[in-house]
């Protein structure tokens, strides 16, 4: 099953930093197990939220090249207030160092101004033509999508 934990990018400035929004129902799928009479988004998923708010700015910044990015490292990574059905919470991502295809960040998500998840993490990129030149067509297909969903959450489609 895949996620997508952004629901709207509300603001971004290529290369430095971007500003994305999370609004949780509690329709979402997940929360029926965590918790079932306490339901709170998992600590893992709103650390997925800022990862997921990095790599647009690493595809906004980048003309959406590489067209794959995963998490390689999270540090110090705090968790502080719950992040309840009802609630939006603000995902601000720094992007703080870049070399060799890794991009390493600082983000903070914050739920009426209390901080609901803090971490330092590395995204690693690549296209899928680098493992296999066949797959070309793939990245570009992948590039294409990926930019008509950026245009959906900034408002610009």
């Amino acid at each position: 099953m895949r996620y997508h934990l952004i629901d709207r990018i509300v603001a971004f400035e290529p290369g430095k930093n971007l500003r994305a929004l999370k609004q949780l129902s509690l329709g979402e799928e997940y929360l029926a197990d965590h918790f079932p009479t306490f339901p709170v988004m998992p600590g893992v998923l709103m650390l997925q939220a800022l990862v997921e708010a990095a790599s647009w700015l690493v595809r906004f910044s980048r003309d959406f090249d590489p067209t794959v990015l995963v998490l390689r490292e999270a540090k110090n990574v705090k968790y502080g207030s719950f992040f309840a059905p009802g609630n939006r919470m603000n995902a601000i991502v720094d992007l703080v160092g870049e070399s060799d295809g890794r991009f390493s960040f600082k983000g903070k998500g914050e739920v009426n101004g209390q901080t609901t998840v803090a971490a330092s993490f590395t995204l690693g990129g690549y296209n899928l033509r680098d493992k296999n030149p066949a797959w070309t067509g793939r990245d570009q297909e992948l590039a294409k999508n990926l930019r008509s969903h950026g245009e959906w959450l900034t408002g610009t489609r």
